[in-house]
Order: C-alpha cells, then sequence, then structure tokens
C-alpha cells in the first residue's frame, strides 16, 4: 500500500522549548494509525506540526509535497483535515453553517450538498438540529459536528485529537464505530490521537507510541495489544 505521509527527523518546538526530538512515523493511504503516549508525550504537538501550527524541522512529506514551511491553508488545500482537541466548533453558528464552513475550499456546490446530506445520514442528531447553535450541543453532538465538518473539505488525511474524551462510553463507541465506516467506505486516511490505548489499538492499523517526544515503539496495532510485556509497561492496561 502507498504511502500517505511520512515524517523524518521531525522536530517541533513551542518557543525555546522543544518537544519532538527527531521522529519518524508514516502513514499508509487508506489506513488508521494511533498516537499513543502518556500526557505531555508530543501527541497532539505531532498533530499541530502536520498541521504546520508549530515550529517545525526535518520532513514531512504528504503525497510527496514537503509541508514544512508551507502555511497552514497550504496544507488544509492539499487535503489535511484536523479535528482539535476540545471539538472546536463554532459555537455560535448553525449546525448547518458549520458544516458549510468545512466545505469553504470547494466550488463544488452540488457535492457539497450530497456531503452535507451523508453527514445527516451519519450523524442523525445532527439533522434533527441542523438550525440549532452549536454552543447548545450536547459533547457527544459537538464531536459529531467537529468531525462532519472537516470531512466537508473531502479530506485525504482526517487527524483526530482525542476524539473520545470527557464523553460517555455509549457515544464513543457510536463515534468509533462510524470512523471506522468512514474509513472503510470513504477511503479516507486517519491519524488518531488517543488516551485510550485499549479503544485506540481496536480502531487503527498501525500505531506509534510516543516517550517525551520520541518514538519508543511502532507497530500493527494488533502486534502491540497481544504483546502482553508492551501494555504493561508503555500502555498501562
Amino acid at each position: 500500500m502507498a504511502e500517505l505521509l511520512r515524517a523524518q527527523g521531525l522536530c517541533a518546538s513551542y518557543g525555546p522549548t522543544q518537544v519532538l526530538f527527531g521522529i519518524d512515523f508514516a502513514i499508509e493511504a487508506g489506513q488508521i494509525t494511533a498516537i499513543l503516549g502518556a500526557n505531555g508525550a508530543g501527541k497532539t504537538t505531532t498533530l499541530r506540526a502536520i498541521c504546520q501550527m508549530v515550529r517545525t524541522s526535518g520532513s514531512l512529506r504528504f503525497d510527496a509535497k514537503e509541508l514544512v514551511g508551507q502555511p497552514t491553508e497550504n496544507v488544509v488545500r492539499l487535503g489535511v483535515a484536523h479535528v482539535p482537541d476540545g471539538r472546536g466548533t463554532f459555537t455560535a453558528l448553525s449546525v448547518e453553517d458549520n458544516l458549510r464552513l468545512g466545505a469553504y475550499t470547494r466550488r463544488d456546490k452540488a457535492e457539497v450538498a450530497r456531503d452535507m446530506d451523508k453527514a445527516y445520514a451519519r450523524f442523525p442528531r445532527l439533522a434533527e438540529r441542523r438550525h440549532q447553535q452549536a454552543g447548545t450541543l450536547s459533547g457527544g453532538e459537538q464531536q459529531m459536528l467537529a468531525i462532519s465538518r472537516a470531512l466537508m473539505l473531502r479530506p485525504r488525511l482526517l487527524l483526530l485529537d482525542e476524539p473520545s474524551f470527557g464523553l460517555a462510553p455509549m457515544i464513543v463507541a457510536e463515534i468509533f464505530r462510524i470512523m471506522k465506516r468512514i474509513n472503510e467506505e470513504d477511503g479516507v486516511s486517519m491519524l488518531v490521537v488517543e488516551q485510550n490505548a485499549n479503544l485506540a489499538l481496536d480502531l487503527a492499523h498501525q500505531a506509534y507510541l510516543l516517550e517525551t517526544g520520541s518514538v519508543a515503539l511502532s507497530g500493527p496495532s494488533s502486534a502491540i495489544r497481544a504483546d502482553e510485556s508492551v501494555r504493561r509497561a508503555y500502555l498501562g492496561y
């Protein structure tokens, strides 16, 4: 399977504070990749580095195009969508207006309308609340909206930061089931940062474990999940 994104020697900093120390990883087209690790390991920073939202060095090649040094809007136009921690919805706007904003780079109005219908079919609760202000939605509904808005870009790579955070287990199960369906039906590659290692390994094909800004372990999710010593030493379950 072809590589969609490859990081080599990727470093990232916030001002004088370095967070990533020359990490290497790859994302295969059509696959789901998980990044695991404790708080402060550099998981969120990795997503921000891909989007060029932090100072980076090294190489980040997306479909053979170098991302390092590109403005964030160019990264988005190449087909990278980001669902940040905390949802990031426009709370004063309606559900429908949030979805329309997700398609701001597109000019194919008929296809945009079809994708909006697809979002409502996947998440019927959004259809029921399409004219409601996003800020009045529950946490689970806001996460559904954030994912749907990102998909309105028709991305080739979807970055998700802690999609389960603060949500009830039943809602998490529903969202992860739909994420898997999106990957299988639409072929959208995903990079998922998730603190719930068991949940992430069930969803992903490949996984990378970060430890204080470096890759401590990588491999197929099934192999990592099956290795008891790895689970005990790094994943805490």
